[in-house]
């Protein structure tokens, strides 16, 4: 059997390589810095597959990669995963009580930690980094006066402290995330039950009009198709114009979905399957603190 190559945002230590590591059976894995780039290196035949963060329970859509994915590549969606998402705050091994001046991390991290930030640090300079496993790579360099938020094994592979744990704002906090790839290849994954299939479409409109978003939801709901999350975002071509992104909590089948893309068709609108595949949700025990 050939061996899978899979990328995701790095480096080792991001919510994105435990995902990586809770779904996948094995393979040659590779980090990327930007999501971008690990999007570029599916495209361009790089690795088979990438996998990368598509929405936070807290923060919402992680729009960098639904714009890559519809404006910059043309991939599908073949698996998604949720998983719950433990922010910490990380300090270097030789901090000893003094005043920590730098808060380095994802943009998306230090937003679901906002609170937390606000009534503990609020004079604290805040960094922001491409992922929560660069922030600790960045602490790890800085020494005692900084700090991280950002996961255990991000902790543990920079030989980092956990100072406060699961300071996020909200406690359901969780992140799905996509698994694309260019030329379909079988997933080699761990024996985790499907939640559910899904289906996710995009819809574009002739022209903004009285009714229209109506209709195209018409063409679902008589059909009984579950909508779990519609979503409007730019086209890129002009302030008003926008596509939405749709996903149906069912897998693709030669009736219904036909019969919608037809019936929106004689509207004037387009759409797209972006992807039909299993849903996971996964739970990644969490570290036992000092």
């Amino acid at each position: 059997m050939t061996t899978q190559r899979i990328g995701y945002l790095g480096p080792k230590g991001t919510f994105t390589k435990m995902a990586v590591d809770s779904l996948f059976e094995g393979g040659e894995f590779v980090s990327y810095e930007t999501i971008p780039a690990c999007l570029d290196a599916v495209e361009n035949g790089e690795i088979d597959t990438g996998v990368v963060p598509l929405e936070n329970a807290i923060e919402g859509s992680v729009h960098l990669t639904i714009d890559y994915l519809i404006h910059q590549v043309n991939q599908a969606i073949i698996a998604e995963l949720t998983v719950p998402i433990r922010q910490h705050l990380l300090t270097h091994p030789d901090y000893h009580g003094e005043e920590i001046t730098e808060i380095h991390s994802h943009s998306h991290a230090i937003a679901q930690c906002h609170q937390f930030l606000h009534k503990h640090y609020p004079n604290a300079e805040i960094f922001y980094t491409a992922s929560t496993g660069r922030a600790a790579e960045v602490v790890k360099e800085k020494g005692p006066h900084a700090a991280a938020i950002g996961n255990h094994l991000a902790a543990e592979m920079n030989g980092l402290d956990i100072k406060e744990s699961n300071i996020h704002d909200y406690d359901n906090n969780h992140t799905r995330f996509a698994v694309v790839q260019k030329e379909p290849k079988t997933l080699q994954v761990k024996d985790h039950p499907v939640e559910k299939h899904k289906t996710t479409v995009m819809v574009t409109l002739p022209q903004d009009y009285v009714g229209a978003l109506h209709q195209v939801l018409a063409a679902f709901a008589w059909r009984k198709m579950n909508l779990s999350k519609i979503e409007s975002r730019p086209m890129k071509t002009g302030l008003g114009n926008y596509f939405f992104l749709v996903d149906v909590d069912q897998p693709y089948d030669q009736i219904l979905f036909p019969g919608v893309q037809q019936e929106l068709e004689a509207l004037g609108c387009k759409l797209k399957v972006l992807g039909t595949y299993p849903s996971y949700e996964i739970d990644v025990p969490a570290p036992v603190t000092k």
